[in-house]
């Protein structure tokens, strides 16, 4: 249920067209509905603004297909799949036709984007080219959450001096999202460059010392850098969550 859909059975009631009794327990059923092999969090825009999000992997395309399906009739948001395999793209189309897909990213996504509604904008930095899906799964996240983003990638600090170069453009962002694996240093370097909150993606980028992300994530929380907040290894899409509230309050 969606705030406007509440807004709505609240005047019904308030109009006499729906009974106290009615109303209960449309709320009552409100709260998730049960698929057998799925229960859809229906309030959950309501409670936190965003409205459930799918995490592709692990599920069945037609598992995938069966909530999008349900999702897109509950809220007037842009459905997202995340961690969508590119060989179950195709049956979810064919089911819904109007799905998108961003290879890069491993995103799905049913329903237009909005535009840019947040207050400023988000500058995603990465360490290489290598953490360029991590990078689009937040991109395309918080593009999707009404943001404009700026995409700086690309700039690790075995060549600082690439990074030097958008100092400027970084300094404005309302948010900076930095996005590194190996040693993960990116993050504490941003950090005491701007005056922005920075939210450190560490990735699962590196040789065998670098643990799968393990070795950057340590970094980043023993960054010295004030500021600095991290989500879990590879977690693009949660750090677009994080920054795009940033930016809308």
């Amino acid at each position: 249920m969606t705030k406007s859909e509440l807004e709505r059975d609240l005047e019904s009631f308030r109009r006499g067209e729906m009974s106290a009794d009615e109303l209960v327990a449309r709320l009552r059923a409100e709260p998730f509905e049960d698929l057998g092999f799925a229960k859809l969090d229906r309030h959950r825009e309501m409670r936190q603004g965003l409205s459930e999000v799918v995490y592709g992997a692990g599920k069945t395309a037609d598992e995938i297909i069966a909530i999008v399906g349900r999702l897109k009739t509950m809220s007037g948001r842009p459905v997202l799949v995340t961690r969508m395999d590119s060989e179950k793209f195709p049956k979810l189309v064919a089911a819904i036709p109007e799905a998108r897909y961003f290879e890069r990213a491993r995103i799905a996504a049913v329903g237009e984007f909005p535009e840019p509604d947040a207050r400023g904008e988000i500058a995603i930095v990465t360490g290489g080219t290598s953490d360029g899906a991590v990078a689009e799964e937040a991109a395309v996240t918080a593009e999707a959450l009404g943001n404009r983003i700026l995409r700086i990638y690309d700039v690790g600090v075995a060549g600082i001096h690439r990074l030097l170069a958008h100092v400027e453009e970084l300094q404005r962002a309302s948010v900076v999202i930095a996005i590194a694996g190996m040693e993960g240093a990116l993050a504490t370097v941003v950090g005491g460059l701007v005056a922005c909150p920075v939210v450190a993606v560490p990735t699962s980028v590196g040789y065998g010392a670098a643990f799968d992300g393990i070795a950057a994530l340590l970094s980043m929380i023993n960054s010295c850098a004030s500021g600095v907040s991290i989500v879990n290894i590879d977690n693009g899409f949660g750090a677009a969550v994080v920054a795009s509230r940033i930016n809308h309050r």
